[in-house]
């Protein structure tokens, strides 16, 4: 990967544009990454990559519906004994 101060950067902008289309050009700034140029094949790659994976959401912005379906849900009964561990009422062994 190519590492470049933002002000080369900016003015040799043509010249780090063109190298992009074959790796990706880091752009520092008191020496530290601020960005990052890509090409348009690399971005949407990432794009892509970027849809599969899992979001995750804080309750408050889930949908009532989902919330209601939770709150419904049941376990398997496989699994009752985990549920005992978790039941504040019954003593623990």
């Amino acid at each position: 990967m190519i590492t470049v101060r933002a002000t080369e950067f900016s003015k040799n902008f043509g010249k780090y544009r063109d190298m992009a289309q074959r790796e990706p050009v880091a752009v520092t700034n008191h020496d530290r990454i601020t960005g990052y140029f890509i090409s348009p094949v690399e971005y949407e790659e990432y794009a892509r990559m970027r849809a599969r994976l899992p979001k995750a959401y804080k309750t408050e912005e889930l949908p009532k519906e989902w919330l209601d379906a939770l709150a419904q849900s049941k376990m398997d009964p496989r699994h009752d004994h985990l549920n005992k561990l978790l039941d504040k009422d019954e003593p623990s062994s």
